[in-house]
């Protein structure tokens, strides 16, 4: 007798059984893993009454969804859905909808708590703070403001990590200021600056619609950023000549929906861009009316080239002889190459795939060439693109300059006119209190703390014993530091570690602002209470600043003194809307003019695109396009102007791919190790880890080629050991050994024979202790999507 389905999806349902009952797709299509709006889809029948909906924004990636949250006569969220105005129409994937479920999960951090004896017990907030201040006044007393630091991260509210940044940077006086997003988009952030003169994309989601063709490379789109992908699916839809390209060693859900897919080696997408170009010649498909727009540079050199040096550079890179390098055939490469340039309309699409590789920054910097060579660029449907994965990464932390060699409004801390303008705007004058050097990056970071130059770091809403690469090296280093941890749950990997750990809001329980990947800022409200004592970040970041400017003060020294002052001063503006009224003021007249977004315009709309220099203007949709961006004014309408370069042109890159990977395979570690994600998990799973909903989908597999899963005897479902490769460590040249982890095999051809992929998700299988720590010499971004690896079946 066939039984009615359950209502409701249970924690016994598999993954296939929940997908279907919300009416995802988990098939090869992956045509729409999202709904049209809450409504259409849960049917609850036991549903609370909602009392009132309140516009906001998607907890999870950086694609911003806007939503509507419904809170029912008691004030607690009962309800989330899609918003029909917001850029993503009213669709939400499956993380979106449970949105709604977030704040009430398990674990929920409620109280601070201080390391005694071994163990971390409840304290109260003075107790945990004054140790905290203490601490930090201290080690800045004895050993100077370097021997302290803050790890951020891309899911802070932009008032938060402003905040931080001005604390450290212009109170404390250093500069060792960094955060997660130095793992996920550094190097994207590198390549729009090389090539622009200024960070974050040129176009906009509405390109997405008028787009002919889609470069999709090194992104699983249809997983990481469903709602893109679907709207990618609805301009296929419409206009069903519209051609997508995909590039990627593996064989994902996107890579399944692809026209060309280009199954290329783990690392090697440098040479298949530069091959390309060399077919935009051959085929005089180079867009001649560009060159007045451009200038050549050789990589490592400050001489410029021509278009002729570009062409001979370009000559190096034929597909007959790329091919191989990459694994693919030649005729690939040309009908890629050919598919790209000839198309009205060509969007390149990328992210973590590209930008976690020791060679990420020039190779955005060669996607981007390739769309300016091509004409591909300021239009409709043409532009180079990055997806983000933070909700925040961009606004919060690239905006804002919240990393350590940056400064707000995309300027950096080694330009003494940047410095000089910085300071005039925090203090009213120069100081000459931000230092003139880069601070440490965030694997060097945690190498100071290894070896003790470093002796406090406050770690503020990410999760970085889980995330870093080459794990067990630096979870001995946070061991060895004074570590402050700010989170809304424990345990997680990071405040297990911790000296205190303090208790903070999240989401709804605060109010803020995100910056998504098209530049949109858009406004969360506070919409409920944080549970027990925790409070927002930016409160927690305003009483560390009080704190530790009294215990400065009390050193009675002169310099420390003026530290503390310093700190009050730049914490005088100590709630949300005051902060962000800063924060757009300061951007009057720079090359990211934000002062048109106000709190009262975010409030009554969906999110605003910068560059906004009015309360009148609307925002822009692409930048550089004179008549679009008001800040391009050299040229008639139409015409581009790329500003954030003082010739006002971009720059195309010679750059010749590293002969080899850092972290080449060898006879004993035959095999790459590639990390990424899947739909219905994000990043460590702090948050989707603890979702009812989603608790029985686990990330725990590693999938292995079936020809080398018959080679090493391995059976599906059977445990593997992956080991990581020992590497010679470059400053002191002994050999240092990586670490091992244990998955679940998962026999696919979705995998070349010869590379394997886990997720970086689990906390119990993690990943991360094999994976080495290499990052690129540019963005210093680590190097995750090609480790050399062995692996042993277990019985």
């Amino acid at each position: 007798m066939n039984q009615k389905p359950n209502p409701l999806p249970c924690e016994n349902m598999t993954r296939r059984e929940l997908l279907k009952w919300l009416g995802l797709t988990t098939g090869a299509t992956l045509a729409a893993p999202l709904i049209s709006s809450c409504s259409d889809v849960w049917k609850r029948p036991l549903a609370i009454p909602v009392q009132s909906w309140h516009r906001s924004v998607c907890r999870f990636c950086g694609t911003g969804c806007t939503i509507q949250i419904g809170l029912d006569a008691n004030g607690k969220i009962v309800d989330v859905k899609g918003d029909e105005y917001g850029h993503n129409k009213g669709r939400l994937c499956i993380k979106g909808v449970l949105n709604r479920d977030l704040l009430y999960t398990k674990d929920r951090l409620t109280q601070p708590l201080i390391r005694k004896n071994g163990k971390l017990t409840p304290a109260s907030w003075q107790e945990a703070m004054d140790l905290v201040c203490q601490t930090f006044a201290k080690s800045i007393e004895k050993y100077g403001p370097n021997s302290v630091a803050f790890y951020g991260s891309g899911q802070l509210f932009t008032q938060e990590s402003y905040t931080a940044n001005k604390i450290f940077k212009g109170g404390i006086g250093t500069n060792n200021v960094d955060g997660n997003p130095r793992l996920c988009m550094a190097s994207a952030a590198v390549g729009y600056i090389h090539t622009f003169g200024k960070d974050e994309p040129l176009g906009c989601y509405e390109d997405f619609d008028h787009a002919h063709c889609f470069f999709l490379t090194g992104t699983n789109t249809a997983e990481c950023h469903p709602i893109l992908w679907e709207r990618i699916l609805d301009r296929k839809r419409s206009y069903p000549k519209t051609k997508i390209i995909v590039v990627d060693p593996r064989r994902t859900k996107t890579a399944q929906n692809a026209d060309l897919h280009l199954q290329i080696i783990p690392g090697t997408d440098a040479w298949l861009y530069n091959s390309m170009m060399h077919e935009f010649i051959r085929l005089d498909l180079v867009k001649k009316n560009m060159l007045k727009y451009i200038t050549f540079q050789e990589h490592g050199s400050k001489k410029q080239k021509t278009y002729q040096d570009f062409v001979k550079h370009c000559q190096q890179f034929p597909p007959q002889k790329i091919a191989p390098i990459c694994g693919i055939s030649p005729n690939l490469i040309t009908e890629a190459a050919y598919l790209f340039a000839s198309s009205p309309a060509t969007m390149s699409v990328w992210t973590m795939g590209i930008n976690q590789q020791s060679q990420g920054a020039a190779t955005n910097r060669l996607i981007m060439a390739m769309n300016l060579i091509t004409g591909q660029i300021g239009k409709p449907g043409a532009t180079p693109f990055s997806l983000t994965g933070q909700p925040n990464a961009c606004g919060g932390v690239r905006d804002t300059g919240t990393l350590a060699h940056a400064l707000p409004y995309g300027r950096v801390v080694m330009n003494p006119k940047h410095r000089e303008i910085t300071e005039k705007l925090w203090f009213g004058k120069v100081k000459n209190v931000i230092q003139p050097k880069p601070g440490k990056n965030a694997v060097e970071l945690f190498r100071a703390m290894e070896s003790g130059e470093i002796q406090c770091t406050l770690v503020m809403c990410t999760n970085p014993a889980q995330s870093l690469p080459n794990l067990e090296r630096y979870r001995k280093a946070m061991e060895k530091a004074f570590l402050v941890v700010c989170d809304a749950y424990h345990p997680t990997e990071t405040t297990k570690l911790a000296n205190v750990v303090l208790p903070s809001a999240m989401w709804a329980e605060k109010e803020g602002m995100f910056g998504q990947t098209e530049r949109r800022y858009q406004y969360l409200p506070k919409l409920v209470q944080p549970p027990g004592q925790a409070k927002s970040d930016l409160e927690i970041l305003i009483q560390f600043g009080k704190n530790l400017a009294k215990y400065l003060q009390n050193t009675k020294k002169k310099h420390l003194i003026e530290k503390a002052n310093n700190i009050l001063h730049l914490i005088r503006n100590q709630t949300p809307a005051d902060i962000w009224k800063e924060w757009i003021e300061n951007s009057k007249g720079s090359k990211y003019d934000f002062s048109g977004i106000t709190q009262k315009r975010l409030q009554n709309n969906p999110g605003l695109r910068w560059p906004c220099p009015s309360t009148s203007h609307p925002g822009t949709k692409r930048r550089y396009v004179v008549g679009e961006d008001p800040l391009a004014k050299k040229g008639k309408k139409g015409e581009l102007d790329f500003y954030g370069k003082p010739h006002h042109k971009a720059v195309i890159w010679l750059y010749q791919p590293n002969p080899k990977p850092q972290d080449p395979p060898t006879p004993k570690y035959p095999f790459i190790l590639t990390t990424g994600r899947i739909l219905e998990h994000w990043h460590t799973m702090t948050m989707t880890g603890r979702l009812e909903k989603l608790k029985n989908i686990h990330p725990n597999f590693l999938q292995i080629h079936p020809v080398d899963a018959k080679r090493l005897q391995i059976k599906p479902g059977q445990k593997v050991l992956v080991r990581g490769k020992p590497v010679k460590d470059p400053k002191t040249k002994q050999i240092r050994k990586r670490g091992e982890t244990i998955f679940y095999a998962q026999i696919t051809d979705i995998v070349r024979p010869g590379v394997v992929f886990a997720t970086f998700h689990s906390a119990k299988f993690l990943v991360n202790n094999a994976t080495y720590d290499v990052y690129d010499p540019m963005s210093k971004e680590p190097e995750y999507k090609l480790c050399a690896v062995a692996l042993q079946p277990l019985s």
